[in-house]
């Protein structure tokens, strides 16, 4: 028996067939099989499947996820389908949901309140600050022209640096400083742009101290620790809202009528700003609906969640990221949050599918495509609450739950259609569903027996 060497030493270095075999050699009890099935997921076109190899490092396959879409959102008068990658059951069928149930009622009214993003060079420095603080202006001055050539096609876009501070943190770290810079990107997430000019603003600011008369022999060293964006952007910040009437809001299962509903709809939310752990759960929903938009147009959802779960701790107790209200016979929901995206330069347009994503959009810039997404989280957050409040969600997730139990037994698309009337009204388990089909399977065995048997006599 062949010894395992789950270890390598230059692994990056093999070529891609290399890094396959030398895995499932490896790791894999099946070999052959497994390699067969990991080139079977590589793309028909060779010149595409290298581009998507590029995205990333060591790879050896594509991994597949389904691209759905959400049709029915109308968002400022204007009509989308929006399309969403995501595994999770059932998630682009309640967008869809709450689309089209917010459609009836005058959609979604989206803006974006501003779109600053944020930057920072970390020093270590042992100087009177004051000194520095006197000639910060002149400092700044000598850090834009510095890095001019970093920021002249994006000024010609209508963006660049904004404005640069000096933050003294010596209060909780000793010698520790930033220089805090806000940033307008336009329509690109601008990420590389970000820390390009942010690591010129270390060299050049080293540069400063060390030759400035204004400070002393002992005050010339600084030490840079960093130089990167941040991905907690407030002030890139984006609202939507729906509402209507309360009475406008119709009826809904189990009898319950549009003012009960309103009210429970109301307290749901309102709890969701009193118990973290319920809004946990509450935001996850709303990331459902946008991490699926964001993942179909290339965008990075690591980073909006991360910026997402801060802004809803920024009062220092987390909470819902949407909120309602009741006023004089009207239902208000809405959702503030801030949201980075874009939609030129970095994958947007060379993921191929991500490119068909924002051609389907109407080719957004980042501030519609801001829009659409919050739209899709507060039409995700509706349909959760209005199943939590009325039906309960495992109704609608169990349905879907159900279709996933009988793709995995490989029932025909004749069993998973007596099947979805059989469970209608029944609970679903993995053991129920086995059991039906077992049952189902052993009737028409027994009913072609019987056919046979009667053709021989």
């Amino acid at each position: 028996m062949k010894k395992e060497k789950k270890t390598i030493s230059g692994f990056s270095k093999l070529s891609k067939m290399g890094k396959i075999k030398w895995l499932v050699e490896n790791f894999f009890k099946d070999p052959e099989n497994v390699m067969r099935e990991l080139i079977s997921y590589w793309h028909d076109d060779e010149a595409q499947q290298r581009v998507l190899d590029g995205f990333s490092e060591n790879t050896i396959s594509n991994y597949y996820l389904p691209y759905g879409v959400a049709p029915n959102f109308l968002i400022n008068g204007k009509a989308y389908c929006v399309p969403m990658v995501i595994e999770e059951s059932s998630v682009v069928a309640a967008a869809s949901s709450g689309a089209k149930f917010w459609m009836a009622r005058g959609g979604f009214h989206a803006s974006v309140l501003s779109t600053k993003k944020v930057g920072q060079v970390h020093f270590s420095w042992e100087g009177e600050v004051a000194k520095l603080t006197r000639v910060f202006s002149e400092l700044k001055t000598t850090l834009l022209k510095d890095a001019a050539h970093l920021t002249a096609n994006m000024e010609k876009r209508g963006g660049g640096v904004l404005d640069i501070l000096l933050v003294d943190m010596t209060q909780l770290e000793e010698g520790y400083y930033q220089l805090k810079v806000t940033f307008e990107t336009c329509d690109s997430m601008g990420a590389n742009f970000i820390n390009s000019v942010l690591e010129e603003f270390g060299r050049t600011l080293t540069r400063f101290v060390a030759t400035h008369p204004i400070f002393a022999e002992s005050e010339r060293a600084v030490s840079i620790i960093m130089a990167i964006l941040s991905n907690y952007n407030p002030e890139c910040l984006v609202r939507v809202k729906v509402e209507c009437p309360v009475e406008d809001l119709g009826n809904f299962p189990n009898g319950m009528n549009a003012q009960l509903f309103a009210e429970k709809f109301h307290k749901a939310v309102r709890i969701a700003h009193l118990d973290p752990h319920r809004a946990v759960t509450h935001n996850k929903g709303i990331f459902n609906g946008m991490d699926a938009v964001v993942l179909a147009t290339a965008n990075d959802f690591r980073a909006i969640e991360a910026c997402g779960h801060a802004f809803a701790a920024k009062d220092g107790q987390y909470h819902s990221l949407s909120y309602c209200s009741i006023e004089k016979g009207r239902l208000k929901f809405w959702l503030d949050l801030p949201l980075s995206v874009g939609t030129v330069g970095g994958l947007t347009k060379l993921h191929p599918i991500a490119k068909r994503s924002l051609e389907l959009l109407g080719n957004p810039d980042a501030k519609e495509l801001m829009m659409i997404i919050a739209s899709v989280g507060l039409a995700q957050n509706f349909s959760a609450l209005k199943s939590l409040i009325t039906t309960g969600i495992q109704k609608g997730h169990m349905k879907m739950h159900l279709l996933n139990i009988l793709n995995h037994l490989g029932a025909s698309e004749k069993e998973m259609h007596e099947a979805v009337a059989y469970f209608k009204s029944k609970g679903v388990s993995f053991t129920a569903v086995r059991g039906f089909l077992n049952w189902l399977r052993n009737k028409k065995r027994k009913k072609e027996g019987e056919g046979v048997q009667s053709s021989v006599f």
